[in-house]
Order: structure tokens, then C-alpha cells, then sequence
């Protein structure tokens, strides 16, 4: 097998990377050709094949020098191989692709994700952070192989076939300007295959171990990714859909249409201080709408609370399961059905509402179950923030996605938008609590609360249903 592989590497700052992943690749029992393309003149050895030049004035283009060598090259190789100079791609790994490519349909491609190591050896899986998630419905199996698409496209290189890259081509979405739309020109440089040329991405969770590549640099420990225990929930949970034959489903689609996915729902969301200080003391049972991982759940529940939650999805759910949570289905019909009858001091919904086409249908259905004098605390983004506007005079963000959903999948919630809700589920707010990151309380003291409303990043409320409700006033 003859494998073409080019790496993107800029200036010297990686060039440590650089020998680990040349050495991996010389190592192979393949016959490879390396390419690498620079921006400046580099002598990486009599074997290595140096381009210089970007194909565009920014620099962060380099990347895309790849696709033209791809195309010029096409019918001379077998495999091609495009990744960034940190991330190391192993022969168990190509052998593991070439195993299920041949079995997997010709518009669907064997991916991978991103590891990194702390310094005890734990592995932290880069890939899985923010929004990204594994798809549900996605999941089959196919012989012995167990697949699932993951909606982060992004692992910092791909692999193709012959086969797979003349039908990238033929597409018309591969030989393009160097551009960036959903992603960084980075990252698009990447992904593009499985975005605009027809392929999908998926990934062999059966065998996930040669699957994993690593992220050299483990420049995003403590960062963001999940823990080897963490993904285990994961994969285990798709493994058993993958057995027992069940249609899981998702909750909403918190992917907004924003560039670079801004404002989607975190399926990785840190634990909420801020909305476990507005529960009230007297709270002894909690519902969570929205569910991810679960850092706010587990945490509640360390304080003695019962904590239920209605999951994003069972995938995510299984991650919140592990910390102690009781989980109804990943569905406001089917939950509302299976947790009818009981009732909850207090229910939240963190970072939810915004994603739903109709916010005040799931805040009159979910407001049955609070018990007599029961809270509801949710948390939305301020689209009143100074930055926002900024971005709205700048084309950032256009008029039209602000103005319907359906342009961007998301409300711009602010605090008068929440209050009709509200108003309109038969509800009111007894507390208004603005979220306010610590280098702005300064300006806002200072300016006496007058600057508040545009430079608070949340909006968070505690409301009751009206025949219980006296408002505090904002704080």
C-alpha cells in the first residue's frame, strides 16, 4: 500500500512535534512518501518532501496547501493523509481504518479522536467538550464493528482512500479558497471532507482504542475533555443501544447556526454555583431539564438533595447516571409521562430554554410537577451584553438570526423576553439574579448598577406559579 501523508507545520515552534511524528511515520511498514508544508524553508531530511508557501495572505492558510497536493496526486497513491504537526497517527491506527473502511459504506469514513496524557499516564479525551456529542440514532453495528457519528468533526487530521478522495474532489467542496464559515480556517482545513463534500465522519466505538490519537502538546489538560472513566459511560452506554436494538432520542438540538456553533448548548457544562445559590434551603427534591454530564446534578447531590434529571440524550445521561442521578427518558413527552405524580421543590433549567421552539409549552407542562410553593430556576443567556451588540453592528451576527429562530436555531433571551415567558406559563419571577464575570462588577459598582444589564453574560430567575409568588426584586 502506497500512503501519501502531508503535515502542516508553521514556523519552529513545533518542531519537536514534528520529529516524533516523522519517526512514527518512517517507522511503518508502508511505503510512505511525507510531505511537509511550511511557511519558511526547512531541511527535515533527505526524505521528506519541504513546500513552501501559504495559498492565501493569512498565514493560519497553510493548511489548505494540502489539497492541491492531494489532487496533483490523486491516482499515484493508495491512502492519504492529512494532519496537523501535533497529533500522532500510529500504524495500528491506519491498519484499523483500512480493517473497517472495507465494510463501511463509500460515503462514510473512519475517523478518530484526540487524547492527551497527564503526567501519571491518565488519558483526557480533548475531542469531547462543549457541545459535541454522540448522536443517538447513529449508532449501529456492522459485523463484529460497532459505529456511531460524534458531532465534532474536528480530531487535526483525516485519512482517505483513493476512492474517497476523488469523490471529495468530484464534489466540488474540496478544491476550494482557504475559508472558514462554521469553523476557524484551522480547523475547516481539516474537516471539510466530511462538511461540504459529501462524507461522514464516524467512529468505530468498539474499538476505540485504535481509533485515539494523541494530542502531543497536552496543552488542554484541566481544560476541557472528558476522563477515560468518563468516556466508558459513554461507550458503554452505545454498546448497549447497539445490543438491545432500542431508538434512543435527543432532548432538543442545541447546535445554534452561529458561526462556530456559538451559544449551543455545553453537554460538558461546569458545575452552576450560581444557580445552586438560588435554591432555596428548604428544597429537598430537584428536577433537572437539560441534563449533560451532570457536574451541577452530582454536586446537589452532594448537599444531601434527591436529584432526577430529563438527560440532553441517554449517551450524555449515562456520564450523569455514574454521579448518582436518576434519569427519566431524554424526552419531555415520554419524561413528563414517566415522572407524572411526583413532585419537585424545585426543577431547573440551565442554559435550556433558548433552544426550544416554544419555551413556554415545556415551562406550563414541567411547572405541574412542583410541589406546593415550589421554585423553578433557570438560566438563559443575555443577548443584551454590550458584546453582542457589537457584533450586531459589525455583520458578526446578522439582524435576521437575531430576529427569528429559525435563522439561528436560539432566542436572543434577555430579561424581558424570560418574564413573558414566564408571564405566559403562568408563572412570575420572585428573584432576578444578573450573572456578572469578575472583571466587570468593578465597572458596574462604580456606574451604581447602571451598566448591569449590558455587561451580565446570564440571566438568572427564580419564579413560582403566580398564586405563590412575591417578588423580591432584582439583585
Amino acid at each position: 500500500m502506497k500512503i501519501l501523508v502531508a503535515i502542516a507545520n508553521h514556523g519552529t515552534k513545533n518542531m519537536g512535534f514534528v520529529s516524533t511524528v516523522l519517526q512514527e511515520y518512517r517507522s511503518m511498514q508502508f511505503e510512505t512518501d511525507i510531505v511537509v508544508l511550511s511557511n519558511i524553508p526547512k531541511d527535515l531530511g533527505p526524505d521528506i518532501e519541504v513546500i513552501v508557501g501559504c495559498p492565501a495572505k493569512d498565514p493560519w492558510s497553510l493548511p489548505f496547501g494540502h489539497k492541491r497536493l492531494f489532487a496533483e496526486r490523486a491516482e499515484a497513491y493508495d491512502l492519504f493523509i492529512y494532519s496537523e504537526d501535533d497529533t500522532l497517527i500510529r500504524e495500528t491506527n491506519i491498519r484499523a481504518f483500512m480493517n473497517v473502511t472495507s465494510i463501511l459504506p463509500d460515503d462514510e469514513v473512519a475517523g478518530f479522536i484526540r487524547f492527551e496524557t497527564d503526567s501519571s499516564g491518565e488519558k483526557y479525551y480533548s475531542t469531547m467538550n462543549s457541545h459535541f456529542h454522540w448522536v443517538p440514532d447513529s449508532v449501529r453495528t456492522i459485523r463484529s464493528y460497532t459505529f456511531a457519528r460524534f458531532t465534532n468533526p474536528h480530531s487535526a487530521c483525516y485519512v482517505l482512500t483513493q476512492k474517497q478522495l476523488k469523490k471529495a474532489i468530484t464534489s466540488g467542496g474540496f478544491l476550494v479558497q482557504p475559508h472558514e464559515e462554521k469553523y476557524d480556517l484551522l480547523v475547516t482545513a481539516a474537516t471539510d471532507p466530511y462538511t461540504q463534500c459529501g462524507l461522514t465522519k464516524v467512529i468505530c466505538v468498539s474499538h476505540i482504542e485504535d481509533f485515539c490519537l494523541h494530542h502531543l502538546p497536552n496543552q488542554y489538560l484541566g481544560r476541557m475533555g472528558v476522563s477515560t472513566k468518563e468516556l466508558t459511560c459513554q461507550l458503554d452506554a452505545i454498546m448497549a443501544m447497539a445490543s438491545n436494538g432500542s431508538q434512543p432520542e435527543e432532548l432538543l438540538n442545541g447546535e445554534t447556526d452561529l458561526k462556530q456553533g456559538r451559544w449551543s448548548k455545553n453537554y460538558y457544562e461546569n458545575c452552576r454555583h450560581d444557580i445552586i445559590e438560588l435554591i432555596p434551603e428548604s428544597v429537598k427534591r430537584v428536577l433537572s431539564v437539560g441534563c449533560g454530564w451532570g457536574e451541577t446534578e452530582a454536586e446537589l447531590i452532594e448537599k444531601g438533595l434527591a436529584v432526577a434529571a430529563v438527560p440532553l440524550d441517554p449517551v450524555i445521561g449515562a456520564v450523569a447516571r455514574a454521579k448518582g442521578v436518576a434519569l427519566a427518558p431524554a424526552s419531555f413527552n415520554k419524561a413528563f409521562e414517566t415522572l407524572a405524580g411526583q413532585s419537585f421543590d424545585c426543577i431547573v433549567f440551565s442554559d435550556v430554554l433558548q433552544h426550544l421552539v416554544d419555551p413556554v409549552s415545556i415551562l406550563s407542562r414541567f411547572s405541574e410537577l412542583l410541589s406546593s410553593n415550589g421554585v423553578v430556576v433557570l438560566s438563559v443567556p443575555n443577548f443584551n451584553h454590550v458584546k453582542v451588540w457589537r457584533d450586531l453592528l459589525s455583520g458578526e451576527i446578522s439582524w435576521e438570526q437575531k430576529r427569528t429562530f429559525g435563522n439561528s436555531r436560539l432566542h436572543f433571551t434577555t430579561k424581558r423576553m424570560v418574564n413573558k415567558w414566564l408571564d405566559q406559563s403562568g408563572m412570575k419571577p420572585v428573584k432576578i439574579v444578573f450573572g456578572v464575570e469578575e472583571r466587570y462588577r468593578k465597572i458596574i459598582r462604580l456606574s451604581l448598577g447602571l451598566f448591569r444589564n449590558l455587561l451580565a453574560s446570564h440571566v438568572i430567575m427564580v419564579a413560582k406559579r403566580k398564586a405563590d409568588s412575591n417578588v423580591e426584586g432584582d439583585s
